[in-house]
């Protein structure tokens, strides 16, 4: 009886190790994967920042002014942008002042031949200001004729490395406008375009 006794306690004793023993290999197991899926998660959300981040400083960067452009031969550079106002005053004692509701704009863009031989007249031109919103303000060059004191050098033959050729035009546009850029085109050989943006102070 006493021996049956011993047997089942050692029994007992033994069913206790076990259970224990059971219970600490999962609680090991549990300890494991929840540090598996801690680190998962932590990865994760670090690549996450990480392409938030990088996504973030790539569309915050506004694109990069452009106030020298080259076509072909033909290299283009901004002189100089001026907000004229509302008023361009006449030359003439007799004549009347041009005004305007919104503003005038006088852009002078250099035209330089990168190219070895002379171009051809009139295959390089400096066409309508584009604001952000893309309207387009066509020049006013003829109607100012007689406002200017500037040379009409816009198309001329080009000399090849001779300085740039100062081509000036006029403009009248929107008050609201932002983010001037100004056409510059090449005809021949073939018809290209680019634009040069203003440094106005808007």
């Amino acid at each position: 009886m006493k021996n049956s006794n011993n047997l089942l306690g050692q029994k007992g004793q033994a069913s206790k190790i076990l259970i224990i023993a059971a219970l600490a290999v999962f609680f090991i197991i549990v300890l494991i994967l929840g540090f598996v899926k801690f680190v998962s998660t932590k990865r994760s959300s670090d690549l996450k920042s990480q392409s938030l981040s990088t996504t973030d400083q790539t569309t915050a960067k506004p694109p990069e002014n452009v106030y020298e452009k080259q076509i072909g031969d033909i290299r283009f550079i901004l002189d100089s942008s001026e907000d004229l106002g509302k008023v361009i005053k006449s030359k003439s004692l007799y004549g009347e002042d041009l005004t305007t509701t919104e503003k005038f704009i006088k852009v002078a863009i250099g035209a330089q031949n990168k190219g070895k031989e002379n171009t051809k007249q009139r295959i390089w031109e400096v066409g309508n200001i584009i604001d952000s919103e893309g309207r387009n303000f066509v020049s006013i060059n003829e109607k100012i004729y007689s406002f200017q004191l500037e040379s009409d050098l816009c198309g001329a033959v080009l000399k090849p490395e001779f300085a740039p050729v100062q081509c000036v035009k006029y403009y009248e546009i929107s008050r609201v406008s932002e983010d001037l850029r100004v056409i510059v085109r090449v005809t021949e050989p073939k018809k290209q375009e680019a634009l040069i943006n203003l440094n106005l102070n808007q």
